[in-house]
């Protein structure tokens, strides 16, 4: 025993030294950690989770609930703060069951989307963009706190079109009031870790957050949800689409109505219209002369006068050499000749004056086999 240990103690220092490693990473976590935005808990650069440790290292008691069970569960008043994070998660069960175990209490939604804020029974019209430099406060509501001397800087805003708000923008407020203690924060960027210590984000953050001794941050979950929640396919379009529908089938309509007028009526001609054969011929004549197709014009004679002259000496239609030593037979000229002018495989003519040559040739060629 003693002589393995004293071959394998590398081996056994390597493995002692990993377990501990994996001793110490378990005894260093601090908990659950999630990768959702604005959660209290994640630490990444869209997280909370350094806005919610400075709020407790100062004094304010914050209590995390997952699910809607666990928020009516907890003692909510006068004194107490719920932030709402992931608020894409509430349907309308879930916001009414929200408002209702609120109360008295400052409910603040952290990033309300449009269906989030028409879940909430807010009438306000919501639009996304880009902030251009430091937004100072501004704010109208006296309960939102004292941010009017404190900017924001954020990557993008939702500004809500309420009545009364801080930061204000073209198209709303950045932060609004929306009444009976609800509060909407459309800049959620200031209590994201990467961007908490822009310009006065970390202070209007803990003054909105900080307000009362208590914050209860709710993280709505998926599974609260009953089948009336259900999002339908409208709701996800955009409220422009439904006009822009509209007006394209009537501009449609207005171009068949248009160009019908335009071409008048219909003719009404009996069919089959009754087309006499030189005039078909003559038609693909031009043709043929006009795409410069001599050698198709050619393989129409050759085959046209082999059908002919088949037809005459009661041959098949198919029997091109047993044709071509016949007709050579009969006018006692060279096979070769005779296969020059009705072979399947001569040449094709050159120039138009070639063409004609062969079809006079043919002409003849037919006229002397019937003479005989």
């Amino acid at each position: 025993m003693r002589d393995w240990f004293e071959r394998n103690r590398s081996l056994l220092v390597i493995g002692l030294g990993t377990l501990a490693a994996l001793v110490v990473a378990v005894a260093l976590s601090t908990g659950p950690r999630t990768a959702a935005d604005h959660d209290p808990e994640n630490p990444g650069s869209r997280g909370a989770r350094a806005l919610a440790q400075v709020l407790a290292d100062e004094g304010v008691e914050v209590e995390i609930v997952r699910s809607a069970a666990a928020l009516e569960e907890q003692p909510l008043g006068p004194g107490t703060t719920v932030v709402v994070s992931s608020p894409d998660n509430l349907g309308r069960s879930t916001a009414d069951r929200l408002l209702d175990v609120a109360g008295a209490s400052t409910t603040v939604v952290v990033g309300a989307a449009p269906g989030a804020v028409e879940a909430l029974g807010v009438d306000a019209t919501t639009t996304s963009g880009p902030l251009d430099g430091p937004q100072p406060g501004a704010c109208t509501d006296t309960g939102l706190g004292d941010l009017s001397e404190l900017s924001i800087a954020v990557d993008s805003t939702a500004s809500y079109a309420t009545t009364a708000g801080c930061f204000p923008g073209d198209s709303g407020w950045a932060l609004a009031s929306a009444g009976d203690g609800l509060v909407l924060l459309g800049a959620a960027g200031i209590v994201e870790n990467d961007q908490v210590l822009r310009a006065d984000n970390a202070a209007v953050a803990l003054r909105l957050l900080g307000q009362h001794p208590r914050v209860v941050w709710y993280v709505p979950s998926l599974d609260d949800l009953v089948g009336d929640d259900g999002v339908s396919i409208r709701s996800l379009l955009p409220a422009w689409l439904v006009p822009a529908v509209w007006l394209l089938g009537l501009v449609v309509l207005s171009v068949i109505w248009w160009r019908g007028r335009r071409l008048g009526a219909l003719a009404v001609e009996p069919l089959p219209v009754t087309v006499r054969s030189l005039e078909t011929t003559d038609a693909r004549g031009r043709l043929y002369r006009s795409a410069s197709a001599r050698g198709h014009a050619a393989d129409v004679l050759r085959r046209t006068a082999r059908d002919d002259l088949s037809t005459h000496l009661r041959l098949p239609t198919t029997a091109t050499g047993e044709l071509v030593r016949d007709v050579a037979l009969r006018l006692d000229r060279p096979v070769g000749e005779i296969d020059a002018l009705i072979g399947d495989r001569a040449n094709p003519p050159a120039t138009d004056d070639e063409l004609i040559r062969l079809a006079t040739a043919l002409a003849e060629l037919d006229r002397e086999v019937r003479r005989t």
